[in-house]
């Protein structure tokens, strides 16, 4: 494993681990189905959390986007299929998060009528930003409206560098993340505990076969508020390490160069039973834009749908025909699944140890 010096570096030098640590070289053999690694039956707890992916269209086009998002897809929630998720955060008090992602969420239908369905139910909401949205024409109002409902912003900052950020994101990007991180300071964002402001570090996708984990956790928020309160007077709550999978983006990346086996036998080689209770898909229910239901939004991307007992495909209009949002009894699991059990674990919360 690499130093914590060399973890704290990863963000200057581009995602890849620093010369004086070892780098983590992928074994020869083939990825063990990640079914077979499993010691018990992989089964569902209470849910607890509803995630809502609102559709693909985003102003941006990230190189490691999982959902592929970008302005020029098409795909978003119906008015149908929102009000069959009102009716359900409204029907069911076990939800106590109401998780709101896309794309763009903010550009995306039923987005403010979700948030504030939530909030009314005094369920706790969640927007995945970009940051950048906040300068798009009829989205200059969103940080306020953020504020006013007390939304939680986790947004995108996959490192506190601009050149690291626009390779990532595009250029500009980390000039207006860094202006919309100071706008939602200015409103409480990071300083007033009812308006909390978490950032997401995406390692930088791998060039070779000298793959990395994300760095430890709670070493790269440290490196993370020291820089961006020294260089831009920016505070915020949490920052979240997530590891990418070898889907969406990422997946056609590692083809393109042709490291997808390596990179999930690495993964494997990584794997830590300790992550498993701590898994999002364990309380969560990841709904699409045509509300299908999955066990996580890496499943959705990869159409690996939740099933009932009896193996049918569960959707938001038959949880409300059976009236229980507990109807899944196993999740659904797939060779990335070793993407959020590898090392610390890996979650839309961050490291799970």
């Amino acid at each position: 494993m690499p130093s914590k010096l060399a973890s704290l570096r990863l963000c200057q030098n581009n995602g890849e681990i620093d010369s004086d640590s070892q780098y983590m070289q992928a074994p020869a053999i083939a990825a063990t189905p990640f079914s077979q690694k499993l010691q018990a039956p992989f089964l569902k707890h209470h849910i607890s959390v509803l995630q809502i992916n609102l559709g693909k269209i985003c102003n941006l086009a990230c190189t490691h986007c999982h959902v592929e998002a970008s302005p020029y897809r098409t795909e978003e929630l119906t008015p149908e299929i929102c009000q069959q998720l009102i009716e359900v955060i409204d029907r069911f008090p076990q939800i106590r998060t109401v998780d709101l992602t896309g794309g763009a969420p903010e550009m995306l239908h039923g987005f403010r009528q979700l948030v504030e369905t939530a909030r009314a139910k005094g369920k706790e909401a969640i927007v995945r930003s970009n940051l950048t949205i906040y300068f798009e024409r009829g989205y200059e109002d969103i940080p306020e409206f953020f504020a006013k409902h007390q939304v939680r912003v986790v947004a995108s900052l996959p490192c506190y560098l601009e050149d690291n950020v626009d390779k990532m994101r595009g250029k500009g990007v980390f000039d207006r993340s860094i202006q919309a991180l100071q706008w939602l300071n200015r409103l409480g964002y990071g300083s007033q505990p009812e308006l909390i402001l978490d950032l997401v570090y995406n390692p930088q996708l791998p060039t070779s076969s000298k793959f990395s984990l994300a760095p430890n956790q709670q070493g790269l928020e440290t490196a993370y508020k020291k820089h961006l309160q020294e260089n831009f007077g920016i505070v915020f709550n949490s920052l979240f390490t997530i590891t990418n999978l070898p889907i969406g983006r990422s997946k056609f990346h590692l083809r393109h160069s042709k490291l997808e086996d390596e990179y999930s036998q690495f993964l494997e080689s990584n794997f830590n039973s300790a992550t498993l209770d701590r898994l999002m898909c364990r309380n969560q229910l990841s709904v699409d834009y045509q509300g299908n239901i999955y066990d996580c939004d890496f499943n959705q991307m990869e159409n690996l749908p939740a099933r009932s007992p009896d193996g049918e495909i569960l959707t938001i209009s038959k949880i409300l025909e059976i009236g229980t949002l507990d109807i899944i009894q196993q999740i659904q699991t797939a060779d990335y699944c070793y993407g959020c059990t590898a090392g610390s674990g890996s979650s839309c919360g961050g490291a799970l140890l």
